[in-house]
C-alpha cells in the first residue's frame, strides 16, 4: 500500500524501511529545529494532513503493533469517507462527516518503534521533521509512551498514545500535549481485586514476577496495593527483562516459595511465553497451603489469549475492550475490522482506532489543528457510541474515564478467538480516582513555535 505524503510530490512505499529507517535518526531536539514562521507546528498548506503512525513492528509487542496498524488504515479509510463509516456512524460526537478533517484529506506516516524508547523517539521525530505529521499516535509500550509523549511536547505536536497502561503515563509524566484513551494500572487494581477475592478469598499468598520497565513496576504496584488491602500477602516480587523468552528461572523458585498465586505483570509474547512455561511447570495442577494454585494475568488482551491458547483457561485478568460487547459501536467496529481483515480486532486496535476518530473530531470542533486548540477541544469532553459505554476525556490530567472490563480464560471456546469471557463490567464510578493521586504536572500546551 502506498501512501501519499503532504507537502511532498513523492510517494513512499509503507513497509519495514519506514521502521528501518528511524535507527540512524539521532533522538535529540534543539529549540531551533522546530521553530517555524506558522501559527503551530506543520501546520497543513496543502490539500491533505499527515499523521504519524508509531507502533511496534518488530520485537515483543509486534502483534499488538501489526493490529494497531490495521486500525489506524482502518481509521483513515472511514474519516475519508470511504468503507462503512464504523464507529462514525454511533459516535455522539457528528462533527465529522467523511470528508477528512477539516476540508483537509487524511494522509499518513509509519514509523517502528521497536518496543524502545530510542527507537520510537526517533522514528517519531523523523515523522514530524520530515514527513509534516501534526500528530503522532501508537505504541503498545509505556516506556515507549512516556517517551515519545515526552518529545512531542518538546516538539510542538500532539500525541493521541495508543496501549500504554501505566499509571505515569496520566500520573507523574504527563504531559500538556498527550492524552491516552486506554485505562491504566489503578483502574486495573480497583476491578480485579473484588473479582480475585469472590474467586479465591482473602488469605491468599501471591508471587510477583514482573516486566522490568515502568509498566511493571506500575501493574505491580497497583496489584500489590489492591489485594494486600484484601488481604493478601506478597511474598516475593522478581523483576524480568523485556523480551526474556525463557522464564524457567524465573518460575523455578515459585514452586518452593509458599506462595498459592503466581501474579504475571507481563504482556504481550512474555506473557504468552512466562504463562505457557507455568503451566508446563505443573503449577495450576498444585495444592499450596490447603488451596489449588492459581495464576492471574492482570492484563489481557485477545492476541496474547490466542498466543497462548489453552493455557489461558480459567485464568483472571482486565481487559480496555473486547470484541464481544454489544453495544452498537463495539458492533459496528467489529463489523468493519472484520470485513477488512477477517478477524475480529484486539483491545489495541479498538484503542487505536478511537484515539484517531477522537483527535479528528476535536480538530473538526476546533476548526483548526493547533495544538492547544485541539487539546481544549478534549479536555472536559464526554462523548459515547466508541465502546466501552459513557466516556469522560478528563481535562486535569488528559485520562480517559471508562467502564473496565474484568475477563477469564473460556473453558469451552467456540472458536480460535473467543477465548476470554467477559466476567465482570466495572462501573466508571468504581475505577475513578482524584487527579492528584498519581502526581505529575500537565504544564503548558507547545504549538512548536
Amino acid at each position: 500500500m502506498k501512501i501519499l505524503y503532504p507537502n511532498r510530490r513523492k510517494i513512499l512505499q509503507l513497509g519495514a524501511a519506514a521502521g528501518a529507517a528511524t535507527l540512524a535518526t539521532p533522538h535529540f531536539f534543539s529549540r531551533g529545529a522546530f521553530a517555524q514562521s506558522m501559527d503551530y507546528r506543520n501546520a497543513p498548506t496543502g490539500d491533505t494532513v499527515t499523521l504519524g503512525f508509531n507502533v511496534p513492528q518488530t520485537g515483543a509487542y509486534a502483534d499488538e503493533g501489526a493490529d494497531e496498524l490495521r486500525a489506524y488504515q482502518l481509521a483513515v479509510e472511514h474519516l475519508n469517507g470511504e468503507g462503512d463509516g464504523g464507529m462514525l456512524n454511533t459516535f455522539s460526537s457528528k462533527a465529522l462527516e467523511g470528508n477528512g478533517i477539516n476540508g483537509k484529506k487524511v494522509a499518513f506516516v509509519t514509523g517502528d518503534t521497536q518496543t524502545k524508547s530510542d527507537a520510537a523517539r526517533a522514528s517519531a521525530k523523523r515523522m514530524i521533521e520530515n514527513d509534516d505529521a501534526v500528530m503522532i499516535t501508537g505504541g503498545s509500550s509505556s516506556g515507549v509512551a512516556i517517551a515519545v509523549q515526552g518529545l512531542c511536547q518538546e516538539a510542538g505536536v500532539i500525541f493521541m498514545a495508543g496501549l500504554t497502561h501505566s499509571n505515569d503515563t496520566t500520573g507523574k509524566d504527563k504531559r500538556a500535549n498527550g492524552f491516552r484513551h486506554f485505562f491504566n494500572t489503578e483502574m486495573t487494581g480497583a476491578a480485579l481485586a473484588p473479582v480475585l477475592k469472590n474467586a479465591y478469598g482473602t488469605d491468599r499468598k501471591a508471587y510477583h514476577l514482573t516486566a522490568d520497565y515502568t509498566w511493571g513496576w506500575s501493574q505491580e504496584e497497583s496489584i500489590k496495593k489492591y489485594t494486600e488491602g484484601l488481604g493478601w500477602e506478597t511474598v516475593s516480587a522478581v523483576r524480568t527483562p523485556l523480551g526474556a523468552g525463557d522464564f524457567s528461572q524465573y518460575l523455578t523458585p515459585v514452586l518452593n516459595s509458599g506462595a498459592d498465586v503466581l501474579v504475571l505483570n507481563h504482556y504481550g509474547k512474555d506473557m504468552v511465553n512466562s504463562l505457557t512455561q507455568a503451566v508446563q511447570f505443573g503449577l495450576r495442577d498444585k495444592q499450596v497451603n490447603g488451596k489449588d494454585f492459581v495464576i492471574v494475568v492482570p492484563l489481557y488482551s485477545r492476541l496474547m489469549a490466542q498466543g497462548a491458547g489453552e493455557n489461558v483457561k480459567g485464568i483472571f485478568g482486565s481487559t480496555n475492550w473486547h470484541w464481544s460487547l454489544q453495544d452498537e459501536g463495539s458492533k459496528a467496529f467489529v463489523k468493519s475490522f472484520g470485513e477488512k481483515y477477517g478477524f475480529p480486532p484486539s483491545q489495541a486496535a479498538h484503542t487505536c482506532y478511537s484515539q484517531a476518530l477522537l483527535y479528528a473530531d476535536a480538530c473538526q470542533r476546533a476548526g483548526t489543528f493547533q495544538p492547544s486548540e485541539v487539546g481544549k477541544a478534549l479536555e472536559g469532553f464526554e462523548f459515547d457510541g466508541l465502546g466501552n459505554g459513557p466516556v469522560l476525556y478528563r481535562a486535569a490530567d488528559h485520562q480517559c474515564f471508562k467502564d473496565v472490563l474484568v475477563v477469564k480464560g473460556k473453558e469451552n471456546p467456540s472458536s480460535e478467538f473467543d477465548l476470554l469471557e467477559v466476567v465482570e463490567v466495572t462501573p466508571r464510578a468504581q475505577v475513578e480516582y482524584d487527579p492528584e493521586l498519581l502526581g505529575g504536572e500537565l504544564g503548558p500546551y507547545n504549538d512548536g513555535v
